[in-house]
């Protein structure tokens, strides 16, 4: 069974920036990768999506232009970039696999339960 382990997160001030790492235990070169996060009080929402090959991505409105989402596959290691944090980007940080496409499709992308793979979770703290 393939485990994901989040690292990276921690306490940032508004504008800086942060990169989570996703590092698998098996291999995830032939699945779609993404990043949800959760905010005390609210539901689980979707960051980004990466497909197999890295060579499609989608963002959430919230996020596009500030966050890039990439790969490793030989390093079975996902990847998210935060730059130009805000307070509203607090929350905790998954990385989740859908081991059954190699990509998403349509509203399946922003759905978590498309997802079959979880990691624990990393906090990210925005302070102003």
């Amino acid at each position: 069974q393939v485990q994901l382990v989040e690292s990276g997160g921690g306490l940032a001030q508004v504008g800086d920036s942060l990169r989570l790492s996703c590092a698998a235990t098996g291999r995830i070169s032939t699945y779609a990768m993404a990043w949800f996060r959760q905010a005390p009080g609210k539901e689980r929402e979707f960051v980004a999506t990466i497909s197999w090959t890295g060579g499609t991505t989608h963002y959430a409105d919230s996020v596009k232009g500030r966050f890039t989402i990439s790969r490793d596959n030989p390093q079975k290691t996902l990847y998210l970039e935060m730059n130009e944090l805000r307070p509203d980007d607090t929350a905790v940080y998954y990385c989740a696999a859908d081991r059954d496409n190699y990509y998403c499709s349509g509203f399946g992308c922003y759905n978590p339960n498309e997802y079959d793979l979880w990691g624990q979770g990393a906090q990210v703290t925005v302070s102003s």
